[in-house]
């Protein structure tokens, strides 16, 4: 009886332990995974559509009412910003990495003849010396890790015995395009172990001034005047000229597509792109080239006197280069006139297909012989919308072609020089105000999310002290964010005004296709390079994904 009472006594303690110690594993479980939720609750982001394929795309055009686009103007998206599939970058464009830095110091140890010179003798620094610029180039690799490097230029003496100057062409890894940039810097050469060279400083952006290219100068007027611009450094790339059609037998055997102007005409840039590439869809699908209107209605939104403004150039804000080189493309003026001059000097007219409603669809067309094919908008809004013509059946034989858009070179410049200035090191953040948060309908807790204590409380969780941060923002008052300078190294758009400013390359360039009349660096302009700025940051901080419960298209929308 005693035996039994003992084992009895025996086996409680061993089943409370084993109970107690499940119950602990248990909980051990349960804090874990609320720290699993808790760590993606503060760091996922939901896939951006932006950011994603051009299916994507037509899923967010697609799902806004049918008469003028709602979508978010805050930011700008043109084929570069697509998946990375869509825009692969050519092979015969290799980066210079570690490795082929590796056989070039072999090449150059197994036939160099001339004996290596003594410590004595480096120390007067040649920076023509093939090794000062693999000490420069192995410096850059291990600095920025978010530019490919293409090409670099023999470097030059810089303003000290011991500094050299140093060009280089380069593409970022998180642009999809593959243009290439320039910058050049300036070096402070130094010797390291066994006699070799080593870089012990670099300035910043475009400082390596005697590495830059030669000032060039043209002349502003047309007609005689003595007015000259002088501008820094000038994007030689650049190649938006207008084609020509040439010959007459050229233009005879040519087909087109050619739309005349609609109700899309004035209204915002992601209403004119959308327009825009279903008209090229069309062509590319009728195997015709697309006859171009390169003149842009600016909408008041973007528009500095706050009124729609007419005869903006479409190289102001896309790249023609590129688009010609995408797309079967012939601009409207050159159309015309060679239409025109065919019609005076032959009795036989081309013959014309005068299409008036979009509900004639892409393949009734398909077969059509005519040599011009004449879409004509003249019926009210939205009947006369472009896009009208890519709806319903046609939405499955139409691909819009977002891979021949892309934002400018200028623009695309000016992204680069501001991001060149912060080393490519730093985080962004997209803070959208403006009208939405004044809306406290559609969007009730806006304002107070985004006001500076908000942000700020927000912005600590997810970015380090003291690091710089790029703002894109709306945000019509700059001194808006100051709160924020007293825990990070505070970036807005303004604060490179100089970059567009009335000495500026891109000043120059646009008052050139302006016929010498300058350019305004406009509210469109102000967002595409805000677009780009902030998707090439290192952390990204989306409003309506971080900062507020609200929706971006407003209540109930997400």
């Amino acid at each position: 009886m005693d035996k039994k009472m003992k084992e009895g006594n025996l086996t409680e303690p061993i089943g409370q332990n084993i109970i107690k110690l499940i119950s602990n594993l248990c909980f051990s479980v349960f804090v874990f995974s609320v720290l699993i939720l808790t760590v993606i609750a503060i760091t996922y982001q939901p896939p951006d559509p932006w950011l994603e394929t051009s299916k994507a795309l037509t899923r967010v055009f697609t799902d806004v009412e049918n008469a003028t686009f709602k979508t978010d103007t805050s930011i700008s998206i043109t084929g570069e910003d697509l998946d990375p599939a869509t825009n692969t970058v050519p092979a015969a464009m290799p980066s210079i990495t570690e490795a082929t830095i590796e056989k070039s110091e072999e090449k150059m140890a197994n036939f160099s003849s001339d004996p290596k010179p003594s410590c004595e003798e480096m120390k007067v620094i040649n920076c023509s010396d093939p090794y000062v610029l693999i000490a420069i180039v192995k410096f850059n690799l291990k600095r920025f890790k978010s530019i490919a490097f293409l090409e670099y230029q023999m470097p030059v003496s810089g303003s000290k015995p011991n500094e050299c100057d140093v060009a280089w062409r380069f593409r970022n890894k998180k642009e999809k395009s593959w243009r290439k940039y320039r910058d050049f810097r300036r070096f402070r050469i130094g010797l390291g172990d066994n006699c070799t060279y080593r870089v012990e400083g670099a300035s910043g952006w475009h400082s390596g001034l005697n590495a830059r290219r030669p000032r060039s100068r043209f002349n502003t007027t047309r007609s005689g005047g003595n007015a000259k611009v002088t501008r820094p450094f000038r994007d030689d790339e650049i190649n938006d000229t207008i084609p020509i059609l040439g010959s007459e037998s050229a233009f005879k055997k040519g087909k087109y597509l050619y739309y005349s102007r609609g109700g899309d005409y004035c209204k915002g840039m992601n209403h004119y792109i959308w327009s825009f590439l279903c008209g090229l869809g069309e062509a590319h699908y009728l195997n015709r080239t697309f006859v171009m209107d390169l003149s842009i209605c600016l909408a008041s939104q973007y528009s500095p006197s706050n009124k729609d403004e007419e005869g903006k150039d479409f190289r102001y804000y896309f790249d023609f280069e590129h688009l010609k080189e995408a797309a079967s493309i012939v601009e409207e003026d050159e159309f015309l006139r060679d239409w025109k001059r065919w019609d005076k000097t032959h009795k036989r007219k081309f013959p014309v297909r005068k299409v008036a409603s979009y509900k004639v669809t892409p393949m009734q067309l398909k077969k059509d012989k005519s040599t011009i094919i004449w879409r004509q908008f003249d019926a009210p809004e939205p009947e006369n919308y472009w896009y009208r013509v890519c709806e319903g059946q046609a939405a499955k034989y139409i691909q819009r072609p977002w891979q021949a858009l892309w934002k400018s070179k200028r623009l695309m410049n000016i992204v680069t020089e501001i991001v060149g200035k912060m080393d490519w090191d730093f985080d962004a953040v997209h803070v959208v105000r403006g009208e939405k948060a004044q809306n406290k309908e559609l969007w009730p807790h806006l304002d107070s999310d985004t006001s500076p204590d908000n942000l700020l409380t927000k912005l600590e969780g997810v970015i380090q002290p003291w690091r710089n941060l790029y703002i894109a923002t709306n945000e019509p008052f700059y001194n808006y964010f100051d709160k924020l300078r007293s825990h990070y190294k505070i970036h807005l758009l303004d604060d490179y005004n100089e970059l567009w400013g009335n000495t500026s390359e891109w000043f120059n360039e646009t008052t050139l296709l302006n016929n010498g009349r300058p350019v305004d660096f406009d509210g469109y302009m102000r967002v595409a390079v805000d677009t780009e700025v902030f998707y090439r940051g290192k952390t990204r901080v989306e409003t309506f994904y971080n900062l507020t419960k609200d929706c971006k298209d407003g209540i109930n929308t997400c």
